[in-house]
C-alpha cells in the first residue's frame, strides 16, 4: 500500500512540476492546505480519490494516468474479469478497483469499493467533487452522511447523489462493506 501511494504522490509532483503548477494551485483546487498537499506528493498524506478526480479533470489528465501511471488504450470497450480491476489502497481503510481503467475518454469512473470496519462513530472524512456519484451495496452494511443527512444502506441498496454535497462514510457491524461506486 505504501508504495502505491508513493507512486501516486511521484505522479502529482511530476505532472505539477511538467505543467509548472503552484502547489497553491493544486492545493486550492482540492480544498486543501498546501501542507496537506504537499504530503500527499510525497506519499505521507491521505489520498482521495475525489481529489485525484479533480486534479485530473482540472488539467486534462487520465484519473488512471495518476492513479495507476498507465494511459488508458482501449476506446470500442474494455473488460474487467471477477477480481482482475486495477485497484489502489488510499489508506488501509479503503480499497478501490477500478472497473473500466483501460478505457479512454470514458464518461464515469467505476469502482468496486472495499471499506474495512471502523470504531469511530461516523465517517471519518468527508469529501466532495464535482459531478454525481452512484453507489450500491454489494456486501454488507454501510452508514453515508450526505451534508447533514445519515443514511443507513444494506446489501442491494443504491443511491444516486449530488458529489458536490460533502460525503463520507463506514462500514456497519463490525464488518467490511463492498459497494460500487460509480463517479459521473
Amino acid at each position: 500500500m505504501d508504495e502505491q501511494i508513493k507512486q501516486i504522490g511521484e505522479r502529482l509532483k511530476g505532472l505539477r512540476d511538467v505543467l509548472d503548477i503552484p502547489t497553491e494551485e493544486i492545493a486550492g483546487l482540492c480544498g486543501i492546505t498546501v501542507e496537506q498537499y504537499e504530503k500527499m506528493e510525497n506519499g505521507e498524506g491521505e489520498l482521495s480519490v475525489a481529489n485525484l478526480q479533480k486534479i485530473a479533470k482540472q488539467y486534462d489528465v487520465a484519473l488512471d494516468v495518476l492513479m495507476f501511471g498507465e494511459e488508458p488504450h482501449m476506446s470500442s470497450y474494455f473488460l474487467t474479469r471477477k477480481g482482475q480491476g486495477m485497484s489502489v489502497e488510499r489508506r488501509k481503510a479503503y480499497k478501490y478497483q477500478s472497473l473500466a481503467s483501460g478505457f479512454r475518454g470514458r464518461k464515469a469512473d467505476p469502482f468496486i469499493v472495499l471499506v474495512e470496519p471502523s470504531d469511530l462513530d461516523a465517517p471519518k472524512e468527508m469529501n466532495s467533487h464535482p459531478g454525481q456519484e452512484f453507489n450500491m451495496v454489494l456486501e454488507g452494511s454501510m452508514q453515508l452522511v450526505i451534508g447533514k443527512k445519515s443514511l443507513t444502506l444494506n446489501e442491494g441498496d443504491s443511491i444516486y447523489f449530488d458529489a458536490t454535497q460533502p460525503h463520507g462514510m463506514r462500514a456497519l457491524n463490525n464488518t467490511p462493506v463492498r459497494f460500487l461506486a460509480i463517479i459521473f
